[in-house]
């Protein structure tokens, strides 16, 4: 067992952790679904007392099996979250609720709280006005919890199997992502997202967002509206409630915000959080060009062959290894 302690201004916590992976997650012979183990429950139930692996954080108990919806992992659900994806307007989206387990959530908003005023970045311009954690910030134990999960590898398998991007690359420092929250008054207009990670230079693939908001109220607005650049309308909106989830696809037509001014009681904000996930665009010529060691003593037409092969486009080596029947 490990112990790990976190502090704010406000409040010290202990987390108690056994030393456990929530979900194992194989690679089927189809490269298009992700399951779990044989071991994992076939439907989710988070109400299990007697969990033996286990995370206590604020006093209260989540077992680990219960943070996700195993239903995931199932051919049929990642069948149709696939073609939803890639049927959705005005660009790929998909909009998906109680993913994760709502106690774990209900942790992450109540951490907002645990933030003095220097440890947010505060945006505010014509616009967008906001507040996010700033990156690479030392998050609650909840928050790290949920982004532990969704940058794991076996979550990221899962967004490649239902975007269809293979070989997507997670972010540890949560650049763009992290906490999130708009106030009273405040918006985020229509706008695409970033195109290049700033200290990578790796391409933005997507979004993943999850929405924190308890009893929320469509009259106070906030909800995400997804916009057709060339029309300048509006085509969908998903309102931000709780447990809802959103993976947006990164693109030229990928218009997104929430323009109008939040009108939310005293006491209430508009709280998601974000994580990015990128990719390589040179990756794949690489690999196809480095694929087999390199051996300092080799006989010089083997030396030759491979200085040929690193200079020959892909589609021209192969055509003259059938050619030459080899």
């Amino acid at each position: 067992m490990t112990t790990a302690n976190y502090r704010s201004r406000r409040e010290a916590v202990t987390i108690e952790t056994f030393a456990y992976v929530p979900i194992a997650v194989l690679r089927t012979s189809s490269p298009e679904l992700v399951t779990p183990p044989e071991s994992a429950p076939a439907e989710p139930s988070r109400a299990q007392p007697h969990d033996p692996d286990f995370v206590v954080i604020r006093g209260r108990r989540l077992g680990l099996r219960e943070l996700f919806d195993p239903g995931a992992f199932t051919a049929a659900r990642q069948g149709e979250w696939r073609q939803a994806m890639a049927a959705a307007k005005p660009f790929p989206h998909l909009v998906l609720d109680r993913l994760f387990n709502p106690e774990l959530l209900r942790l992450v908003h109540e951490e907002f709280d645990l933030y003095g005023q220097r440890q947010w970045r505060v945006v505010h311009s014509p616009q967008e006005t906001t507040h996010r954690s700033l990156p690479q910030a030392a998050l609650g134990p909840a928050s790290e919890l949920y982004f532990g999960l969704v940058n794991s590898r076996w979550f990221v398998q899962l967004l490649s199997a239902v975007s269809g991007v293979d070989d997507l690359i997670t972010d540890p420092g949560l650049y763009g992502g992290g906490l999130h929250e708009t106030r009273k008054g405040g918006h985020f207009g229509i706008h695409r997202d970033f195109d290049r990670h700033p200290c990578s230079g790796l391409d933005n693939e997507m979004v993943f967002i999850t929405y924190l908001n308890e009893n929320w109220n469509p009259l106070w607005g906030g909800a995400l509206e997804l916009w057709d650049g060339q029309a300048k309308r509006c085509v969908s909106a998903v309102e931000p409630v709780f447990g809802r989830s959103v993976l947006l696809r990164h693109g030229a037509a990928s218009f997104h915000g929430h323009p109008a001014p939040l009108d939310v009681p005293d006491g209430r904000s508009r709280r998601s959080v974000a994580s990015y996930y990128y990719s390589y665009s040179l990756a794949r010529r690489a690999r196809e060009h480095r694929n087999t060691s390199v051996f300092l003593f080799s006989e010089r037409h083997a030396r030759l062959k491979q200085a040929a092969k690193r200079a020959t486009p892909p589609a021209v080596w192969d055509a003259l290894r059938r050619l030459v029947g080899g």
